[in-house]
């Protein structure tokens, strides 16, 4: 574990509503943990299948049935690092006050050298994610899983819709986004392709064949990376429950690949899982997310060791 960095100003949950099981060995010491899991119910701006504010809890109540060893890995990842988890704030009324608490909760994780994880909620929550991490970092790359590229400037009238999540993220010149899963796209979002160029690098579903990982880790390679995964990014017959269930996805097994290299070769300072929408008595989804997020903070920190041989 690092040195101890106390969060006065923070909430944090009990080891009985926190990520994972209450039997893990850190659960009671939140000041200890090197992750922050970070609740944020935001449900402001969906346009089809709504739910994600239940997302969140969703996620944390699913955790507690992971099994903690991770036989990639060959160890039980959380013990390398420590996870706390948030108390979910009651949320301001507007989009961009949301925006504005969120960037405060996780200003106060960063300035406590926690690495801030965030649990949607819709994808509109990232722009206000990302912000400490921009002001802290000259340049920061968006690593985004999606189904869809969500580069529209504003959508039914809400600048900050989920649909423009990534273009307020290239409000921040220093920002350049590289997404995978991409199959669904609207006419504004080929107009931003090519108003923004190499800021932004889209992997289509459709090309998926010809993708390299190779080439991921020299676009990256030792840079400031922050990943936002919508779970609409995987495909449907894994994850139902979201809100836009794109067919064409992401299996589990390839985005774990591009998971591992990204945290290989790039320097992973946040992270958010957005879009869970749950489904009464589908718990296998929630299931599935709360196991991606566990896989990424493994990555995060876990991803120098020496993976278990095949047997």
């Amino acid at each position: 574990m690092n040195q101890v960095c106390p969060l006065p100003q923070l909430s944090f949950r009990p080891a009985t509503r926190a990520f994972l099981d209450p039997d893990r060995v850190d659960a009671d010491s939140p000041d200890q943990a090197r992750a922050c899991i970070i609740p944020f119910g935001l449900e402001a701006s969906v346009t089809y299948g709504g739910g994600t504010s239940l997302g969140p809890e969703a996620i944390i109540s699913a955790s507690h049935a992971l099994e903690h060893f991770d036989d990639e890995l060959w160890c039980e990842p959380y013990r390398e690092f420590g996870i706390a988890t948030l108390e979910m704030a009651p949320l301001p009324g507007t989009i961009v006050g949301a925006l504005d608490q969120l960037n405060d909760i996780v200003e106060a994780v960063v300035e406590a050298d926690k690495f801030p994880l965030t649990l949607g909620g819709e994808h509109a929550l990232t722009p206000g994610a990302i912000r400490p991490l921009v002001k802290a970092h000259d340049e920061l790359v968006i690593v985004q899983f999606d189904a869809h590229a969500d580069l529209r400037d504003g959508y039914l009238g809400e600048k900050y819709s989920h649909a423009a999540a990534m273009r307020r993220a290239l409000d921040h010149d220093n920002v350049s986004i590289i997404s995978f899963g991409i199959r669904s796209i609207s006419s504004e979002d080929v107009d931003a392709f090519e108003h923004f160029g190499p800021r932004v690098r889209t992997h289509l579903m459709r090309d998926k064949d010809n993708w390299s990982l190779d080439e991921l880790r020299k676009q990256i390679d030792g840079r400031p990376v922050y990943i936002s995964f919508d779970v609409d990014a995987f495909d449907p017959s894994i994850m139902p429950a979201t809100g836009t269930p794109e067919p064409g996805g992401l299996l589990w097994d390839e985005t774990c690949r591009i998971l591992k290299t990204v945290t290989e070769a790039g320097n992973v300072v946040g992270a958010d899982v957005v879009e869970l929408a749950p489904i009464a008595g589908l718990h296998g989804a929630d299931f599935t997310v709360a196991k991606l997020v566990y896989k990424i903070l493994s990555y995060r920190f876990c991803t120098k060791r020496l993976i278990a041989p095949s047997s």
